[in-house]
């Protein structure tokens, strides 16, 4: 139960409920809905079955777009086919298309597919007619190549339990989800090359439309990732492409200065990067395909799925391989500036948010390896007393230190003042906690490990470890 309260206590404050009115874990505070089977919800595409469990009613795998097949690969999501009858929706559906990867500390829970455009929906069993509850909508992280929604760590039914609507989503990785090639710009069908952010937006319209269905607010949503997913979320923190879509923000290990990633522009090269339409050249011509007219876009799109992931994933991304575009793409439509420029600028959205990281997270941008104090220019000797006063670390631990504070520590405090000055409310939080079947030899709190005590979901990353 203090797990739960402390949880609880955690997001409280931007969700919208009090706790004051926090009811213990199974009580019947929450009246039951009125009228007719609750597991039954009428949506804009059709009427979806559930199931309940705990005093959770969970709905999986329910489509919010086409799937992304066929000529519809690296399309806009389009809308569902509606259908008739009742969907069962007591199953995740499938993730998207990835290579996985062995060190996800977060893998996907079911195979792979590019037919993957699905949400999930956990609302409390009993709701008072006509309340509307606080709603929750999940971002998963995965460097933009991993990752999934079906993952049991993020179930959730615990949050649910606390009297709020929760949303998961999937949305396209990799080659499916960030691609560009002169043929695809040529075909003139509509956005092109970030099909991943796409699918997140046409995910938070949704929510827009049904979300009431389920017991939820569409005016109360709380948007909220981890990793790639706090990096999207500050992404639309900054984009007017997602105004009115949510009310408040929690970016967890999001960075928010910028993507943590080189973002290559649509059509033109840098110095530390090709462009996005270089890099898709690149990979046709490793499938034998040439040329930048229908031809060419007809032969990418009859690959087989599992060439287009090809081995890419967390692992492998570092080696920066040439053929993919490597993450979100400068298109000058929905990716125009960084998070931090935008915020700068004082053109992003502005509203009440909780940001920050933990203590040994991802070092994603690293110092010069071979004198990190020079990244601090004039302050580089008092770098060196706040880092190594005594001499005594290794320099690979002292860049790795660095890295942390530039990608991770330091933007999130950016950020946290950024809303500040700009009258809004600002959580910043450091998460140390170490599972004590990882000590002693985890020291520090890694990325993503605070997830399975965020979503209440111990069991499913410690198994029998977890202690009272």
């Amino acid at each position: 139960m203090i797990q739960h309260r402390l949880r609880a206590l955690a997001i409280a404050p931007l969700i919208g409920f009090s706790l004051a009115n926090f009811p213990p874990l199974g009580s019947t505070a929450l009246a039951q809905s009125s009228g007719g089977d609750r597991t039954v919800v009428q949506i804009d595409s059709g009427n979806v079955r559930g199931v309940m469990t705990e005093n959770v009613i969970s709905f999986k795998g329910i489509p919010y777009a086409a799937p992304p097949v066929g000529n519809l690969r690296w399309r806009s999501p389009q809308p569902v086919q509606p259908w008739s009858g009742v969907r069962q929706a007591t199953k995740y559906g499938n993730d998207c298309m990835q290579f996985p990867d062995p060190s996800d500390a977060a893998p996907p829970g079911t195979p792979p597919a590019e037919d993957c455009l699905v949400l999930n929906v956990w609302r409390p069993a009993q709701i008072k007619s006509g309340e509307k509850l606080p709603v929750v909508v999940w971002i998963y992280g995965g460097a933009f190549v991993n990752g999934g929604a079906s993952t049991p760590i993020y179930d959730g039914s615990e949050i649910a339990r606390q009297g709020v609507v929760v949303v998961s989503f999937n949305y396209r990785l990799g080659r499916f989800g960030f691609f560009a090639h002169p043929a695809l710009t040529a075909a003139k069908e509509g956005a092109v090359a970030n099909y991943g952010l796409l699918d997140q937006l046409a995910a938070l319209r949704w929510v827009q439309r049904n979300v009431a269905a389920f017991g939820g607010n569409p005016d109360q949503v709380t948007l909220m990732g981890e990793s790639a997913g706090g990096i999207s979320a500050m992404h639309w923190i900054t984009s007017p492409a997602a105004k009115g879509l949510f009310q408040r923000a929690i970016v967890l290990s999001g960075g928010g200065r910028n993507y943590l990633l080189d973002v290559s522009k649509l059509k033109e090269s840098t110095p530390t990067r090709p462009s996005a339409e270089e890099s898709g050249i690149k990979f046709a011509e490793s499938m034998g395909i040439k040329g930048t007219g229908a031809e060419a876009l007809a032969d990418l799109r009859s690959l087989p799925a599992e060439k287009i992931a090809g081995d890419l994933n967390m692992t492998n991304l570092v080696k920066r391989p040439p053929t993919y575009a490597g993450g979100p793409i400068h298109d000058g439509e929905l990716v125009t500036a960084t998070a931090g420029e935008i915020l700068q600028r004082g053109d992003a959205v502005t509203l009440p948010v909780i940001v920050g990281s933990t203590t040994n997270d991802l070092p994603a941008i690293l110092p010069p390896l071979k004198d990190p104090f020079s990244y601090f220019g004039a302050n580089a000797a008092k770098a060196r007393a706040v880092y190594n006063p005594k001499g005594t670390l290794k320099p690979l631990e002292v860049v790795l230190t660095i890295g942390v504070d530039i990608a991770m520590h330091e933007p999130a405090r950016f950020v946290a003042r950024q809303m500040t000055a700009a009258g809004q409310p600002a959580w910043l939080y450091r998460f140390g906690y170490v599972a004590q079947s990882l000590r002693p030899k985890v020291m520090g709190a890694s990325h993503a490990s605070e997830l399975p005590f965020l979503f209440g979901t111990l069991d499913a990353r410690y198994g029998k470890a977890v202690t009272a």
